[in-house]
């Protein structure tokens, strides 16, 4: 298995790595896909423009994904027009007030990802037998959602991340998930991050720390093996 680790690319032993990316008992799980940050409009509350090259990869991997039994979950950032969730609230979101020492000036930035807004809307498809989760308030697509619950009650054991940003919410994703028990494989070819410095630095703490790093054709070459196995017959045994 050919993996990054500390940023150099890697062959891992098969036997031991296998339980990060087997195919059963897996799911995809899709970060902040939304025109709340891959918009090309100038008001885009929270423009993250790496990440709209990875939309159409992004679409091609769930396509793959589908078509070899692993589900795909969509989390969303969503957060309450009444503003209790953030800006109104007792405990607003850091980044809100850490955004304006690093970025240039967000004029739509108070509407980001509020709820009923065009910019909840996903970039990448998402079909009808697609999972949802859309109550994502901060950085972890975990905290104060029902993505665990979701998970143990599908019988997930491994998650494959992708999305956006892998300096934050990606980051957040891993680490919460390798805590909560998960093996964690983030897909490096589909994930942005806030500039390639950062993601570096984001994915050789996650092959440092939190699970493996592989490009998305390494997984679905892992996964396409396991799935010509479990659908290969089972031999007859000769009769006496």
């Amino acid at each position: 298995m050919k993996a990054y680790v500390n940023g150099a690319e890697t062959d891992l032993p098969d036997d031991v790595f296998c339980e990060w990316v087997d195919r059963p008992d897996t799911a995809v799980i899709s970060i902040d896909m939304h025109e709340g940050h891959l918009s090309e409009d100038p008001m885009c509350p929270c423009p993250a423009p790496r990440g709209r090259a990875i939309i159409e990869p992004v679409n091609v991997f769930h396509r793959a994904a589908r078509a070899m039994g692993v589900p795909i979950i969509h989390v969303r950032s969503t957060l309450r027009p009444t503003g209790e969730d953030d800006l109104k609230g007792k405990h607003p979101a850091a980044w809100r007030t850490l955004v304006q020492y690093y970025a240039d000036p967000l004029p739509g930035i108070s509407e980001h990802a509020i709820e009923g807004s065009r910019w909840t809307e996903f970039c990448t498809e998402v079909l009808n037998d697609d999972l949802k989760v859309l109550t994502k308030r901060r950085l972890s697509p975990f905290f104060a959602t029902d993505l665990d619950f979701l998970l143990r009650s599908m019988g997930i054991k491994r998650v494959v991340l992708n999305g956006g940003m892998t300096d934050c919410c990606v980051l957040n994703a891993a680490f919460d998930a390798s805590n909560l028990g998960y093996r964690v494989c983030v897909a490096k070819d589909l994930v942005a991050g806030s500039n390639s410095e950062m993601e570096d630095a984001a994915l050789k703490m996650v092959s440092l720390h939190l699970g493996v790093v592989l490009d998305s054709a390494e997984v679905l070459s892992t996964w396409k093996d396991d799935h010509m196995e479990s659908a290969a017959p089972t031999p007859e045994m000769p009769v006496a």
